[in-house]
């Protein structure tokens, strides 16, 4: 686990150890009312049966900067959820393409909205803790939320529309005519992703724990610009713990068992940043420099031609 302090060393010699403290000293204080706010849930009776509702009106001290929508305005965003414009389905609602209308210069916006399954109650909770996360935290690789909608027993999020869709698109079932991502594109993606992560664990006060890092909530935007999405499942962090990496990642290639073991995420962001910008050349093989191999470079190997190791 050494080589990531190893990279913050050499590549930041003259990093100033104040700078994360700094930067979340500047962070959104007011996430911390999320752990009253998120919890506050509104129960109605509805035929009888008791269902629980979102009360955003009911917490005036959390102040959302996100758009309030109609249902009448995303069904006809969507076409009224018609097929054509479905792009996705996840565990708590289905996903379609939108076209919010904005003025004569620019006629509309392209916007994905989520359409939560309205009998489930942890979905509405996941809804709660989504609206108010991302209207107080804000990061270039942290999904735009635009608006909701919380119009009777309805529940949308509006967001940007990420026009290359997940990352998990692009790593499994990918069709024979489609390329894989290349060396490149792939450290592009995980340098900024974990740009994200940093951003939640160490500069948001107090810090934010995501627990829903995969592949599928992984966006990509144009040029495969990387941000985090879907936060119902995040948690507040304890205050002034410091913010180690354990994913399903060092579990298959090494072990993390304590604490102190595990990088720490500006650590990480630091190594996948200086691979991100390691030009890769495919057409550079082991065994050659500048497409030369040793042997025709005259060195070693006695003209047997063997590549290096």
């Amino acid at each position: 686990m050494g080589c990531f302090s190893c990279f913050d060393s050499k590549l930041n010699p003259h990093k100033d150890r104040d700078d994360r403290e700094q930067l979340h000293q500047t962070a959104p204080s007011n996430i911390s009312r999320l752990s009253s706010g998120a919890d506050r849930l509104k129960t109605r009776s509805t035929n009888g049966s008791k269902r629980e509702f979102l009360g955003l009106k009911d917490m005036p001290d959390v102040q959302i900067a996100a758009h309030t929508f109609t249902f009448r305005e995303l069904a006809a965003a969507t076409s009224n959820f018609r097929p054509e414009s479905f792009i996705g389905e996840g565990g708590f609602g289905r996903v379609y393409k939108g076209r919010l209308p904005r003025g004569q210069v620019i006629p509309f916006q392209v916007v994905a909205v989520k359409q939560l399954d309205r009998n489930g109650l942890q979905g509405n909770r996941e809804f709660v803790v989504e609206v108010l996360m991302l209207s107080l935290l804000h990061h270039p690789n942290l999904v735009n939320l635009i608006g909701y909608c919380a119009d009777g027993d309805q529940r949308l999020l509006v967001y940007e529309f990420m026009p290359l869709g997940s990352l998990e698109d692009h790593l499994h079932d990918v069709p024979p005519d489609k390329e894989p991502l290349d060396w490149n594109t792939r450290m592009k993606i995980a340098a900024g992703a974990a740009k994200g992560l940093e951003y939640l664990h160490d500069k948001a006060n107090p810090p934010v724990i995501y627990r829903d890092f995969k592949s599928s909530n992984i966006l990509l935007k144009e040029n495969f610009f990387p941000k985090l999405s879907d936060f119902g499942l995040a948690k507040l962090g304890p205050t002034g713990d410091k913010s180690h990496v354990s994913t399903r990642v060092m579990g298959t290639y090494g072990s993390c068992p304590r604490a102190a073991a595990r990088p720490l995420i500006g650590d990480v962001v630091t190594a996948l940043s200086y691979l991100a910008n390691q030009a890769y050349d495919p057409g550079i093989v082991p065994g050659q420099v500048h497409g030369i191999s040793r042997s025709e470079n005259g060195e070693g190997g006695g003209g047997s031609g063997r590549k290096w190791d």
